[in-house]
């Protein structure tokens, strides 16, 4: 079994390295981290759309949410748009304008996969899925996340 150091080391370096892949993304469209992710958590996760649900799945403050939410509407990227039923609630969309940033990021992710999982294969790349939602889940389940 690994090293607690280990672990947490890897689990590290593989966001550095999406980060650092990301970056040039970010320089091009004047955009914070924070702000990409944001952009790319409501594109791949049709239905989570509040301020309140990028904050509990990505694990981010929802102050610091809320700030870069704020940006990104002023910088055309997002708006809001109050539910119809509950009017408390108010949905995050993509506007037109953020499409040439989705696929900028789109292709960085495909990058990241690509360059991280070099030489895994189809089995592999299954039984690394199964074993990783395992590990989420224990970690959501014994760590009151």
């Amino acid at each position: 079994m690994a090293k607690t150091t280990d672990l947490l080391m890897s689990i590290r370096s593989v966001v550095k390295f999406y980060e650092h892949l990301l970056k040039p993304v970010c320089e091009k469209y004047q955009l914070t981290q924070m702000e990409a992710d944001i952009i790319s958590f409501l594109k791949n996760n049709p239905g989570k759309d509040t301020v309140g649900d990028i904050a509990e799945l990505r694990m981010f403050s929802k102050g610091n949410v809320s700030c870069a939410v704020e940006k990104l509407i002023q910088k055309s990227m997002l708006q809001r748009e109050n539910d119809r039923e509950d009017r408390r609630k108010v949905h995050l969309l993509l506007r037109p304008e953020a499409e040439p940033l989705i696929r900028d990021i789109e292709a960085v992710r495909m990058q990241f996969k690509g360059k991280l999982f070099r030489g895994f294969s189809e089995e592999e790349l299954e039984e690394y899925e199964r074993f990783n939602q395992r590990i989420r889940e224990n970690a959501r389940t014994t760590g009151r996340l």
